[in-house]
């Protein structure tokens, strides 16, 4: 099992334990393809959720950018709805499930088909 199968593994129990939801392997694995390699960098893999510069920059590249959403306010309320989700209080949110949360939010599958 590669690094990444290792991490993909690790984010899926994420997503079971701490945010109750049971993952589609074969979307989080796009998904946390597409988060490149950021992945193995510590900083990069985690989402800093209480930095509201970092939540502006997953709003313009990720939401808008990548899953072509417009802007409005619904994407910092499901930003939030995740941090909620994932744990206010969990300090480690990965950044590929993170990610995935918003990507199942929105219905934005067909962007990772």
């Amino acid at each position: 099992m590669g690094k990444r199968d290792e991490l993909i593994a690790k984010y899926a129990d994420d997503l079971r334990n701490k945010c109750g939801m049971e993952p589609d392997m074969d979307l989080l694995t796009k998904v946390t393809i597409g988060c490149g390699p950021a992945i193995y960098n510590d900083d990069a893999s985690t989402v800093a959720a209480s930095q509201k510069s970092e939540l502006e920059t997953i709003k313009e590249n990720f939401l808008q950018k990548k899953l072509g959403l417009p802007d409005s306010p619904d994407l910092m309320a499901a930003i939030d709805s995740v941090i909620e989700t994932y744990g206010k209080s969990e300090r480690n949110k990965y950044r590929a499930v993170f990610y995935y949360m918003l990507v199942k939010h929105f219905g934005k599958d067909s962007v990772y088909g």
